[in-house]
């Protein structure tokens, strides 16, 4: 049985267009699941309804097999972390975080017990005494988080915590949120528009368009094998082209170029193929043939855009053989490196 599920859920804000669409989603408890997608796709209202903070027109939400739909945000005992980390400016760190325990009215003794090994366990055991005006953003991110773990939630949920944040610390604090997360084995809610910062932490991920979760798998099985162009696009294949069955029952070109794929997950007779830059290779005897329009420099390597039969392809290639724009190359595209979707 899921710890977590969402049933069927529809939310429309003005009774006509679903922002939505019979969502169903379930979480097994002590794993760390992403909602990821583009803005607009639904994720945060997702959380909104997970935290309480909507409620769903259709639909059901359970927790550990209770029934949470209509039980308002502040009996839910959730943890949440916003992207705005919302602490009291006028109250040390100590204080911001044992804010909720107050509420809760437990004794003096156990909200400092609980506060102390909060503070401990998010690196903060030395800035107690400090405001928040003393920290940086990264210290005041983990105050926020420290401040939603110490009431011992059943949940946490996490929107956008990190985006306020610059690269470097975003990198360092996604693998601190982690970290947190395994050693105290809660079940967490996480929502990012960052493909990198959730694959790098998520044990599933929930790829979202438009209100409905178009894959729901591992970061690495999505990473390998997405299950639609818009799954495909939004995760870095840049590489699609149209292909059609021949009599043979095999995936052609527009100009009869059979193409094989190890990863086909297409019935119909029209369908797209594509491939990652990273994933085509530049070889002598390659059977697709190509001519260099452009050529940029991405730190690691080289990238070409190619004119070939299938129309223009991103290449990647290593320094160790650069070639130029106007050069004519071979190319070969692995049968278990490119995938074959219904179009």
């Amino acid at each position: 049985m899921s710890f977590v599920e969402l049933k069927d859920i529809r939310v429309s804000y003005d009774g006509k267009q679903n922002i939505l669409e019979n969502l169903s989603i379930s979480m097994q408890k002590g794993e760390l699941i992403s909602l990821l997608g583009p803005s607009g796709c639904g994720k945060t209202t997702t959380l909104r309804v997970i935290a309480g903070l909507i409620s769903p027109n259709d639909g059901e939400f359970t927790l550990d097999e209770e029934n949470l739909t209509k039980v308002p945000v502040h009996k839910r005992n959730f943890g949440m972390v916003f992207q705005s980390y919302a602490l009291f400016p006028h109250l040390t760190i100590k204080e911001n975080v044992a804010f909720g325990l107050k509420l809760r009215k437990l004794s003096k003794e156990t909200i400092d017990e609980r506060v102390e090994k909060m503070l401990e366990i998010t690196g903060l055991k030395d800035f107690g005494t400090r405001f928040p005006k003393q920290l940086s953003g990264g210290q005041r991110q983990r105050v926020a988080l420290a401040r939603a773990l110490v009431i011992e939630p059943k949940l946490l949920l996490l929107d956008e915590p990190l985006s306020n944040l610059d690269a470097k610390l975003r990198i360092a604090m996604r693998i601190e949120i982690k970290r947190i997360q395994q050693q105290l084995g809660i079940t967490t809610v996480f929502v990012t528009h960052d493909q990198e910062e959730c694959f790098s932490i998520s044990d599933k991920v929930a790829i979202m368009n438009k209100g409905v979760i178009e894959q729901y798998d591992t970061p690495e099985k999505i990473y390998r094998l997405p299950n639609s162009k818009f799954v495909a696009q939004f995760i870095g294949f840049e590489n699609f082209f149209e292909l059609t069955k021949n009599q043979e029952n095999q995936y052609v070109t527009a100009n009869g170029l059979i193409v094989e794929s190890t990863l086909s997950q297409a019935t119909q007779d029209i369908a797209t193929g594509t491939i990652r830059p990273d994933d085509i290779e530049i070889c002598e005897g390659g059977a697709l043939k190509g001519k260099i329009l452009v050529r940029t420099f991405l730190g690691k390597a080289h990238q070409y855009e190619v004119e070939t039969a299938l129309g223009k392809l991103l290449v990647n290639g290593s320094d160790e053989e650069v070639f130029l724009p106007g050069d004519e190359l071979s190319l070969h595209l692995p049968a278990e490196k490119l995938i074959i979707l219904e179009k």
